[in-house]
């Protein structure tokens, strides 16, 4: 799943794709049908912000169009038309989800007028031009099937906070993708740190008590951008054993050690009041264990991260190195049942980014997450 909300395998959830996403009505349509298919309903069950943007064919074009102009110093986006879709909003021009309610004369009149503009540009550009009756064509079956799901996001929200409801929001990617507070410019085009929680549903920030940032015991990035931990070695050691592969592009991610520089930084940004630690079994069977606690960049010693993009480049790991455990850790149930010196490795990280540790998980299987202390 990527737009439908993982909480819809639960048949009591209720579901919102709210505000802050940008949507693609063919793939969410998509993903409902496949729920469909197997015996998951999301009718009544699953919403859509009428506040939330669309993605169009066009925003594809220039995704890919721009990307493949970028050449060597591209950004590595999914393609999807993520990032134009969020620059028609920025710029005030995008089409909502809310608009597929609106008579169809007036819809494909707005669509028409997206297209057109967009084809203009394309010919300075050398980018793909659309059609813009295939377009409407395609937006108005989408229409038809989606208006049902359509609901006030915000509203619905509230009443959940003011009715004292269980609220789980889930959010993608990780902090340092994220505009304002990531790796600029090899970032996405919104919020993604807790406070975009916030922005993106609608939920004030004094309702929301608990912030778990869930985190790798290893470091992973897709795409271009700086990675001062990247290590090649365990990469392939990752890949070999089947893990780590971009779940929408299926590219190999590109791996490295932990960083506590970057997870300190993403502990403050986030007010995390909990961390859960994942993947902890990719690491067994290491001898040693490197976990970054500083950059050396030219003769200066960094414990956060530098604020000018080209310094990353020339950023250097400083390792502490930790004993490895040559056991399994995919056995474990409790905190105890972790070798030794897995045990050391997960307070280590503790105390080096300045978090508690709530869950702890070292599978794919539910049962094997659970909670610490």
């Amino acid at each position: 799943l990527h737009l439908v909300p993982s909480g819809i395998l639960r048949s009591k959830v209720s579901c919102l794709i709210a505000g802050g996403a940008v949507v693609d009505p063919a793939s969410l349509i998509q993903e409902i049908e496949g729920l469909t298919r197997r015996g998951i309903h999301t009718r009544n069950r699953l919403f859509l912000a009428a506040q939330a943007h669309l993605v169009l064919p066009i925003h594809r074009a220039v995704d890919q169009g721009a990307e493949k102009k970028r050449g060597s110093t591209k950004i590595g986006t999914t393609g999807r038309g993520i990032g134009p879709a969020y620059s028609d909003k920025a710029a005030r021009v995008g089409l909502r989800a809310g608009e597929l309610a609106l008579p169809s004369v007036e819809l494909a009149k707005r669509i028409r007028d997206r297209v057109e503009a967009h084809n203009r540009a394309a010919r300075a550009q050398g980018w793909e031009k659309i059609s813009s009756t295939e377009t409407i064509r395609e937006m108005s079956r989408a229409a038809r099937f989606l208006r049902p799901y359509l609901a006030d996001g915000v509203s619905m929200a509230h009443r959940a906070v003011a009715s004292g409801k269980r609220i789980l929001i889930e959010g993608a990617q990780g902090t340092f993708l994220d505009v304002d507070h990531g790796t600029y410019p090899f970032v996405t085009s919104s919020h993604c740190t807790a406070g975009g929680a916030c922005t993106g549903t609608g939920v004030p920030p004094t309702a929301i008590r608990r912030i778990v940032g869930v985190l790798k015991a290893y470091t992973t990035r897709v795409g271009g951008g700086p990675f001062v931990t990247e290590d090649g070695t365990l990469g392939h050691l990752l890949h070999g054993m089947g893990r780590e592969f971009g779940s929408t592009t299926g590219r190999a991610r590109r791996c490295g050690w932990f960083d506590a520089v970057l997870v300190r930084r993403a502990v403050q940004l986030n007010g995390v009041t909990e961390m859960a630690m994942t993947n902890l079994d990719g690491l067994d069977g290491l001898e040693k264990i490197p976990v970054c606690v500083g950059y050396r960049l030219r003769n200066k010693i960094l414990r956060e991260p530098p604020v000018e993009s080209s310094d990353w480049a020339k950023c250097r790991p400083i390792y502490r190195m930790f004993e490895g455990w040559c056991e399994p850790t995919t056995e474990a149930r409790h905190w105890k049942e972790l070798p030794k010196k897995a045990r050391i490795y997960l307070s280590a990280i503790k105390e080096l980014v300045g978090a508690p540790l709530g869950i702890i998980s070292v599978g794919a299987g539910r049962e094997q997450t659970f909670r610490h202390g």
